[in-house]
């Protein structure tokens, strides 16, 4: 497995751990952040999403599908500033651009392993 396919499959962990934690036990995280308890299905709904992401992850890194590699870098990257805006409109607390930062760094890591890859 190539650097950068590592990251990739690595993140895809990460996101199978979200996930299923979103689905089993959703309100440990919401209090984490600072976001209200909930009772909907939605939340469960945000961890099957991130467990099926993540199952796209594990696989591509797997198969080698380094064409999706750079994919997620722009796509991972964004996360953070879509937090920052959510928490200016007023709509989250601060707490929740931790998140991003997980997603923005991961970002990094694969990016810095592209980079490398291609010296």
């Amino acid at each position: 497995m190539s650097k950068s396919s590592r990251t990739v499959f690595i993140f895809g962990i990460y996101l199978f751990a979200i996930g299923f934690l979103f689905i089993q036990v959703p309100n440990l995280p919401l209090k984490m952040f600072s976001l209200p308890e909930t009772n909907e299905v939605w939340i469960r709904v945000v961890g099957m999403m991130a467990l099926l992401i993540g199952f796209y992850y594990v696989q591509s890194a797997r198969l080698g599908l380094s064409a999706f590699y750079p994919l997620t870098v722009y796509a991972r990257s964004s996360v953070v500033f879509f937090f920052i805006g959510f928490v200016l409109m007023g709509w989250v607390g601060a707490p929740i651009i931790l998140f991003g930062l997980v997603d923005l760094l991961g970002a990094a890591w694969t990016w810095m392993a592209l980079r490398s890859e291609r010296s």
